[in-house]
């Protein structure tokens, strides 16, 4: 009896529970969507009027904005001067850029051509003033080397795009809520970072370095393209209402060349985006395809790299020498490796060492070194030889003029005359001193002291005689003697 009541109850209990855990689960899931919907849902919380009154009090460039722009450019001159990081993040702040592009932005999802014209005017007088004020800048204190600051604004990529984009997202979030925030104004400011751009294709005008410029523009085009793109959807997506014209055929005019725009301006982004995205990519894949295939290999031994995009060209330097082996290996990684697809086309231009192997070039470092080692021992005692040699020079000089002074002690040692004249005239080139026997009348004969000099051949006769004068009163007072001839030697 009773398995009878669990045959009969069994089934219906079973069927009641499996439907209350659908129950459950599907308040689960609603409970969720809920949560999520109340947690990302920020239509109820945006104030269409106010945002567009705040854009548009942004975009005319006049008066006091007009000399903070000047500011801004040149305190983000500086900083790309001294390459400090802080001083160009305060001319992201202060810099009004951001007016302008998202009245661009605007203009194409309100239909507003006016506004369209009145941003795309100001940010054009803008980037005109900015190029301009940096480009005096620098051409009058111009950068001693090319530091970091300014390298990271001449080579976007793909992370570049990104910023634009998502900080243009979150800057429109910001401005269409109700009570803007103005902590995400000033990060998005710092994030997309339009002014140091600017500055340093000044930069480049000022220096004649055309690549820096036109890199350093496309980082500016991208930046402003995809905040103004970021602002298009944001306002699209919060239904903001059309701009109204009383005029039908006006309105469609209107919507037809923002239409236009619009496609014109979302084709180079999305060109943009491709080709930065695939750059990015192909850095990518060379990087890992140099530590990966090349540093991993301990045969290798890499002295440097380079690349080069446009012509599809990687070239490696290696110290040790490169068979044909080894380079065919290399570029068969290259070009069939399921690794580097991006990568497609792409040439490997090698460069080994000249030398015939590594254990050569170390050879001959030993053995000159070894040359140079003894070279220096040569050197050194020679050294030794001349230093004997100066002291025994000096020794004799000594004794010659000691024994001079025994025989006669009126004699001075002629070797501190010789070294005392040659500090005071320093244009006597050479020096003697003689006493010579003279006879008159070839009966009697005299001793006279005859002192020889030669001077400069440069120096005029008129120089010489006062200095020759001046110089046989000085030795006849050092030796004591009551005459001297002075001889000149030509």
């Amino acid at each position: 009896m009773e398995k009878d009541i669990q045959k009969n109850v069994g089934p219906h209990s079973q069927e009641n529970t499996k439907q209350n855990v659908q129950k459950d689960a599907i308040g689960l899931i609603n409970s969720i969507k809920k949560f999520l919907l109340e947690l990302f849902d920020f239509r109820d919380d945006t104030d269409h009027e106010a945002t567009l009154d705040a854009i548009k009090a942004d975009i005319p460039f006049k008066g006091a904005t007009a000399w903070i722009l000047i500011f801004a450019v040149f305190v983000a001159s500086v900083g790309l001067n001294a390459n400090s990081t802080a001083v160009v993040i305060g001319a992201m702040l202060i810099s009004p850029l951001m007016g302008p592009i998202l009245g661009l932005g605007m203009s194409f999802a309100l239909n507003d051509i006016e506004t369209f014209k009145k941003s795309l005017v100001n940010l054009g007088t803008m980037i005109g003033l900015s190029l301009f004020a940096s480009f005096l800048f620098f051409y009058f204190f111009p950068l001693s080397q090319d530091n970091s600051e300014l390298l990271g604004r001449v080579s976007p990529d793909i992370r570049d795009v990104l910023i634009a984009f998502f900080g243009g997202l979150a800057l429109m979030v910001a401005r269409t809520k109700k009570g803007t925030i103005a902590s995400v104004i000033f990060g998005v400011a710092i994030a997309t970072a339009l002014m140091p751009p600017l500055c340093t294709a000044g930069y480049g005008l000022a220096k004649g370095n055309f690549p820096y410029f036109l890199g350093a523009m496309y980082l500016f085009t991208i930046n402003t393209i995809f905040i103004a793109l970021a602002t298009f959807l944001v306002l699209k997506f919060l239904r903001f209402p059309m701009h109204k014209y009383a005029n039908a055929a006006k309105r469609k005019r209107s919507s037809t060349i923002a239409t236009l725009v619009g496609i014109a301006v979302m084709i180079p982004a999305i060109f943009t985006f491709v080709n930065v995205f695939n750059e990015n990519q192909m850095n990518t894949q060379i990087n890992y395809f140099i530590k990966n295939e090349i540093k991993n290999n301990k045969s290798l031994q890499l002295i440097d790299w380079d690349k080069d995009i446009e012509k599809k060209e990687i070239y490696v330097n290696f110290f040790n020498e490169i068979t044909e082996a080894t380079e065919n290996d290399l570029k068969n990684e290259l070009s069939n490796s399921r690794d580097y697809p991006n990568l497609v086309g792409f040439n490997l231009s090698i460069k080994g060492s000249d030398t015939k192997s590594f254990e050569l070039i170390t050879t001959a470092y030993k053995e000159k070194r070894a040359e140079l080692q003894e070279s220096k021992n040569i050197i050194a005692g020679l050294q030794k030889q001349i230093t004997e040699l100066q002291q025994t020079i000096s020794s004799l000089n000594n004794r010659i003029e000691q024994d001079a002074l025994n025989k006669n002690q009126k004699v001075v040692a002629f070797s501190r005359i010789a070294k005392e004249s040659k500090i005071r005239y320093v244009n006597i080139e050479k020096i003697g001193f003689a006493n010579v026997l003279s006879s008159k009348d070839f009966i009697k004969i005299d001793t006279i002291p005859v002192a020889t000099i030669k001077w400069n051949a440069k120096l005029h006769d008129s120089i010489i005689s006062p200095k020759e004068k001046e110089l046989r009163t000085w030795l006849q007072r050092e030796m004591e003697l009551d005459t001297l001839f002075i001889k000149r030697e030509k």
